[in-house]
């Protein structure tokens, strides 16, 4: 039996008499994905949502989508408890589809932990933003293939990613167990089987220097890690600034972008690093 989850999520902000505004959240689900836990521990105006799954993996033939709608003034943080299990597919591809749609002035994350493509998986997973004038977004994607460490590697199956901001920003590519080229070249994952990317992105074109300065602080924090070989930062456009690293295993890949996304978002936002509760836990 497959299934199909969807959780429409609106966020909208409510003017505080002290001055400043909370973030609302409305959530409506069908299926098994739902919010776990709504946390404010940044103070009213940025909301964290942990989502959960609760049947635990992604089999083939399942589709989740999550759909965030967020209003302006409005700052929200998805994340997820564990990590997103794509499980072994008899032939039918298990899909992941996230869209967050922010109005001017709004702020987004997407901070979902890791995305484990089991051995013998055809999965699929879309990720969509679309942003108006003045609104900005930084998300990551981490993809670890296989548990090499548990002696089960990724030798069958594949993986889509879709990353896409409409109109500045496309990556589309297919990962297959069997393309060795790919996989083991130096000139693709060279062995290493965990991919992370991380972006910020703006609804306008940001000053060259706000760019150069977030490209500055994704270097010196790769430069700084076990990842400097394998880690780097550009800015394909005027509204998207990129960090990409290949690695071994997943913990590495993740305190790196854990420590750039904290980067971007006090030089951006003038916001503390402030990791979601959940992952402590």
């Amino acid at each position: 039996m497959s299934w199909h989850g969807r959780l429409h999520l609106r966020y909208t902000a409510e003017p505080l008499p002290g001055g400043g505004s909370r973030t609302l959240a409305i959530d409506r689900h069908e299926g098994p994905l739902r919010v776990l836990q709504r946390l404010y521990p940044e103070g009213p105006a940025v909301c964290h949502h942990v989502l959960v799954h609760p049947p635990g993996g992604i089999a083939g033939g399942d589709v989740l989508e999550v759909d965030a709608e967020l209003a302006a003034g409005t700052h929200a943080l998805l994340t997820t408890p564990g990590a997103t299990r794509f499980y072994r597919s008899e032939g039918a591809a298990a899909e992941q589809r996230v869209r967050l749609r922010l109005a001017a002035g709004a702020r987004a994350e997407w901070l979902p932990l890791e995305a484990i493509a089991y051995d013998g998986c055809i999965a699929r997973n879309h990720l969509r933003f679309e942003l108006e004038p003045g609104a900005q977004a930084i998300a990551w994607d981490v993809l670890a293939l296989g548990l090499p460490a548990a002696g089960k590697p990724f030798v069958r199956g594949s993986v889509l990613q879709h990353l896409e901001m409409p109109g500045c920003w496309l990556e589309r590519g297919r990962v297959d167990a069997g393309d060795t080229t790919l996989l083991d070249s130096p000139l693709g994952w060279a062995g290493h089987r965990t991919l992370a990317t991380l972006v910020l992105l703006a609804g306008q074109p940001m000053p060259d220097a706000h760019r150069e300065a977030l490209l500055e602080a994704a270097r010196e924090a790769a430069a700084a890690s076990p990842l400097a070989a394998t880690a780097g930062a550009t800015s394909p456009d005027a509204r998207v600034v990129l960090l990409r690293a290949l690695a071994h295993r997943v913990e590495p890949a993740m305190q790196l972008l854990g420590t750039v996304r904290a980067a971007w978002r006090e030089r951006a936002w003038g916001l503390a690093g402030a990791a979601p509760r959940v992952w402590r836990t």
